[in-house]
């Protein structure tokens, strides 16, 4: 019998229209032969079971079970699409751990944790992962523009603390340009780090859990036409993107050990995608953020370093729902 798959995409921030894409690539490659796929869109207007053929209709939030042709559906895994709040920052986790009902993310807590980005870098510097110093501002407790620059270096990034996809981030080479980054940031979110720029090249690795383990995807280096990975050279074609990366394996074997310590570090489920700067003059890389419902639209790193490692997307994502139900 096949197992059913509740496809959960949509979500309440700015990252939900990402969500979307997402969704329309793991749709399009899940295995029917093996599951039977429901997908489900959260939004700001309520939880919705939304069927191939056939008008959407509330989700029972009691047990998480939706009608279909008549007949009352329990799924028996959720594969998780929404990027941002409530898929990425544990508060569905928590809801579905509540409910006994397998999901193919990290758990609440730490979900919530590797949400609040100052909190995810203390932790990894705590276990001897290299950071960029930072500051963790609050909106109710205002610090000066000239206060943070008596702590940190120019340049720095100024981005929300929660949040996703570079939306409201900037990055402040003059002093006089602090303020308005400061502001767009708060716009996002009540919380904004502000981290030190770490010269180097960028990398992303893919990392995932499956039943050999945990395992380290081919490693894609990020060249952008813009000052900084933003949201447009994300998803809007201003980056060049190479996987595998050209390194030499010395350097592979720094960021893959990372990577996959990051991943035990923080008790991560499912495939995350870690972003690291490589200080060529230290050989170190430093970790700069854990996405722990990384993208999965055509545009996005993930199915990329998937197709390089040799694998389809289909054989992946059996393999990370698999995981989920074991």
């Amino acid at each position: 019998m096949k197992k059913r798959i509740a496809l959960v995409t949509g979500g309440l921030s700015g990252e939900a229209q990402i969500s979307y894409k997402s969704a329309i690539t793991v749709s399009n490659h899940v295995d029917r032969e093996k599951y039977d796929l429901y997908r489900i869109d959260i939004n700001a207007e309520g939880w919705w079971y939304e069927p191939v053929n056939g008008e959407r209709s509330k989700v029972n939030r009691e047990d998480f079970s939706v009608t279909d042709q008549g007949q009352k559906i329990v799924f028996d895994v959720v594969l998780l699409c929404i990027h941002g709040t409530p898929g990425e920052d544990g508060k569905l986790q928590g809801y579905f751990d509540m409910l006994h009902l397998p999901y193919t993310s990290c758990d609440a807590a730490t979900s919530a944790l590797t949400f609040n980005k100052r909190y995810t870098v203390a932790v990894a510097a705590f276990g001897g992962i290299a950071v960029a110093r930072s500051l963790h501002l609050f909106s109710h407790t205002p610090v000066s523009p000239e206060a943070i620059l008596k702590e940190l270096t120019l340049p720095v990034f100024v981005k929300p603390n929660n949040g996703g996809s570079s939306i409201g981030m900037s990055k402040v080479t003059v002093a006089g340009d602090l303020p308005a980054a400061l502001q767009k940031a708060f716009a996002e979110d009540n919380q904004v780090l502000v981290e030190e720029f770490i010269s180097g090249r960028e990398f992303t690795i893919g990392v995932f859990k499956s039943a050999q383990g945990i395992r380290v995807l081919p490693i894609t280096e990020i060249v952008t036409q813009n000052e900084f990975f933003d949201f447009e050279a994300k998803y809007q074609g201003k980056s060049e993107e190479f996987t595998p990366a050209l390194i030499e394996d010395a350097m592979k074997t720094r960021l893959e050990n990372a990577a996959k310590r990051v991943y035990e570090l923080l008790n991560c489920r499912g495939v995350v995608r870690i972003d690291f700067i490589y200080d060529t003059r230290t050989d170190t890389p430093y970790m700069l953020e854990v996405n722990t419902v990384p993208g999965q639209s055509e545009a996005s790193v993930i199915p990329q370093q998937v197709r390089a490692m040799g694998w389809s997307l289909t054989e992946f994502y059996s393999a990370v729902i698999e995981q989920a139900l074991a």
